[in-house]
């Protein structure tokens, strides 16, 4: 009998020691992580399901699996709170969330930060070509899609709205890019408010469905005080030729949409994330998933970053030989 038992508690810590492994392979259960990307159609998603795919394939301890998400301030709070481990959120919203500055929104989201710069994300401002909307001012009683609730889009567009005394005069639709330039082609919305990395995804799908023009939102925000209000934007002109039948320079203003994780993420899983998206394989590759990675290098990682940077991060690039900002610089 004494056998017997003694066989039996050596199988169970036997049979216990192959949970905590991985069938078949003797390595330790890889870490899951979870990248909060965007709506459907929008660069968030491409990005995040690009470098999840990669990331996955190519760092043998973690699997990083792409959520949905409305967006850049959804992605802030689910990585604050430690729902999501990775996401892209817009500098702007990142830093005014930090701050307790958020509309309606006073909570201070700290423990979300900054890992990179990915690109910059300028605003369109999509109409028909036959439209009688001209200018920014003309938008008075019409219906406007923003970018879904939560969005980074819808925020943006808020703040501009609101700034060129527009936002009580018209009327905003909170729904996402690809569903919001059907409805404009169908005749169910007016004007779309795009606020990505160019060319993007539903504004060429727009342009290759009808005759579409872009207007310049640069004026109207200079006019108003905008950009003084929140510095944080800055002019971008997109050139001509970017979309069918926009054969002109449009002059708009653009954040910057930055990779973040959580205070609650290893330092070596951040560092070696950033090792290998920012290695030339890894930039060649995500040149494929999305042309508005071409402004990705090495050179620009930090750029438009306002606000601390995660350890694994900031370590990363001062091996770079990057220099840190004091507004930079990790939480101890």
């Amino acid at each position: 009998m004494f056998k017997t038992s003694k066989i039996v508690v050596i199988s169970s810590l036997l049979v216990t020691a192959s949970l905590i492994l991985m069938p078949g392979t003797g390595q330790a259960a890889k870490t899951r992580l979870a990248f909060s990307g965007g709506p459907e159609g929008g660069t968030f998603q491409y990005f995040s399901n690009g470098i999840s795919t990669r990331l996955s394939k190519n760092l043998p301890d973690i699997e990083v699996s792409n959520m949905a998400s409305a967006g850049s301030v959804e992605n802030m709070r689910r990585i604050n709170s430690g729902d999501a481990d990775f996401g892209i959120t817009y500098a702007g919203d990142l830093y005014l969330g930090r701050h307790g500055k958020l509309p309606r929104d006073e909570k201070k989201y700290e423990n979300a930060l900054g890992m990179s710069y990915l690109y910059g994300a300028p605003g369109h401002l999509v109409v028909l070509a036959d439209s009688d909307i001209k200018k920014v001012a003309d938008l008075t009683g019409k219906k406007v899609g923003v970018g879904g609730a939560g969005s980074g889009a819808a925020a943006s567009a808020q703040r501009f709205f609101t700034s060129v005394g527009m936002w009580k005069k018209m009327d905003p639709q909170f729904i996402g890019y690809t569903e919001a330039v059907s409805a404009m082609g169908d005749g169910l919305l007016d004007a779309v408010w795009v606020f990505a990395g160019f060319p993007q995804a539903s504004v060429i799908q727009a342009a290759a469905s009808n005759e579409i023009r872009l207007l310049n939102t640069y004026e109207a925000g200079q006019e108003s005080g905008f950009f003084k209000e929140y510095p944080f934007y800055t002019k971008i002109t997109i050139p001509a030729g970017t979309y069918s039948g926009v054969d002109y320079p449009v002059d708009t203003f653009q954040d910057s949409a930055l990779w973040i994780t959580g205070k609650h993420v290893k330092a070596d899983i951040v560092y070696d994330s950033l090792k290998d998206i920012y290695s030339p394989e890894g930039l060649a590759y995500l040149k494929k998933v999305s042309k508005a990675a071409r402004s990705m290098s090495i050179e620009s990682g930090i750029d438009g970053i306002a606000t601390p940077l995660h350890p694994g991060a900031e370590k990363f690039w001062v091996e770079k030989g990057l220099s840190i900002g004091e507004e930079q610089k990790a939480p101890k």
